[in-house]
């Protein structure tokens, strides 16, 4: 089978000193659930030389015009080259370049194709890119993004109609259009990720108040031990408990608080941050927001995946932990 295939190849690649290969993260999730934000809050903190970002979405088939006249949405597997991304994530996943295409998300037209090289880190976002079996093979940690429904809307309302050139009216309507796709081909790949992040309100907090995030730990990899930290302390920051997921089986859900205290907040990042035995200390960039803003939860999110970044890369590189600037 080619995902059998494929596993063998990424450990030949990761046995080969020439070849280096790099550590692959996935962040998946339905349009305007974050994936972007979340990605560049990691390549901020590792550094944009170390980390290659790739779109998927750029694997769309259709343009913005051609899309118009067809039954299906972006959503929609037939709607993207997925053949093609596969092949280019099998090629990233074992250290090799590609010449991915480029879609212009305000245009909705499509431009020169962009050669990109593996760097240590690879953190692929978008749409489908855990739809297949063969895409999922070729990643280290998987991520799914969640979050509360209405507020995912609200963000692809706000963001869609500033910087895409929507009226709020069309991004509604779309949001109508693309429910069934959702349904049938985003939503599934939740139950494939280690990790399923969800940002919601505080729950009786203000409607404009911080997010708070509950973080489904599932023990398809090994994730930090929190044992140290989780004390009467630091329940005002986030607490971990073990709950059922959709499919009915236990999973561990951390909880981060969105209203918690920075102090709190800041010792539990610190604590994660030593585990990973970096002699650097715990970067500022974390959980930054549009520049200037911060969230927690975000922070602890972000934090959390650079831990499983940094792990992964000690076994497959067989290194000490990498500097963080």
């Amino acid at each position: 089978m080619p995902e059998k295939t494929m596993a063998i190849e990424r450990a030949k690649a990761a046995a080969d000193p020439n070849k280096k290969r790099p550590v692959m993260l996935a962040v998946a999730g339905d349009s305007a659930a974050g994936k972007t934000t979340l990605t560049a809050g990691l390549v901020r903190t590792l550094g944009s030389d170390r980390v290659t970002s790739v779109c998927v979405d750029d694997y769309h088939r259709y343009d913005r015009e051609e899309r118009k006249a067809l039954p299906f949405t972006p959503l929609h597997p037939d709607c993207n080259y997925i053949d093609i991304m596969e092949q280019h994530l099998q090629l990233l996943s074992t250290g090799r370049s590609i010449l991915k295409p480029v879609y212009d998300h305000k245009t909705g037209t499509f431009g020169r194709p962009e050669l990109i090289e593996p760097r240590e880190f690879i953190i692929i976002e978008g749409l489908l890119p855990l739809h297949t079996e063969l895409a999922r093979e070729c990643f280290d940690i998987t991520v799914y993004l969640d979050p509360a429904e209405e507020l995912r809307r609200e963000w692809k309302i706000r963001r869609d109609s500033k910087k895409r050139g929507y009226t709020p009216e069309q991004v509604i309507a779309e949001l109508e259009h693309r429910e069934s796709d959702a349904a049938a081909f985003i939503r599934p790949q939740r139950a494939t990720a280690d990790i399923v992040v969800r940002f919601a309100p505080v729950e009786g907090g203000p409607e404009e108040g911080p997010l708070s995030a509950t973080l489904l730990l599932r023990p398809t990899i090994p994730h930090p031990d929190l044992s140290k930290i989780l004390n009467d302390d630091a329940s005002e920051a986030l607490h971990l408990k073990l709950a059922r997921d959709d499919d009915n089986k236990p999973v561990d859900a951390l909880h981060v608080h969105g209203q918690a205290d920075r102090a709190r907040s800041q010792a539990v990042e610190r604590h994660i941050w030593k585990s990973l035995g970096v002699a650097q200390d715990l970067p500022e960039s974390l959980g930054v927001i549009n520049g200037d803003a911060r969230s927690e939860p975000l922070a602890i999110t972000e934090l959390i995946l650079l831990f499983h970044m940094i792990q992964s890369r000690i076994r497959v590189r067989g290194e000490e932990p990498a500097a963080v600037p």
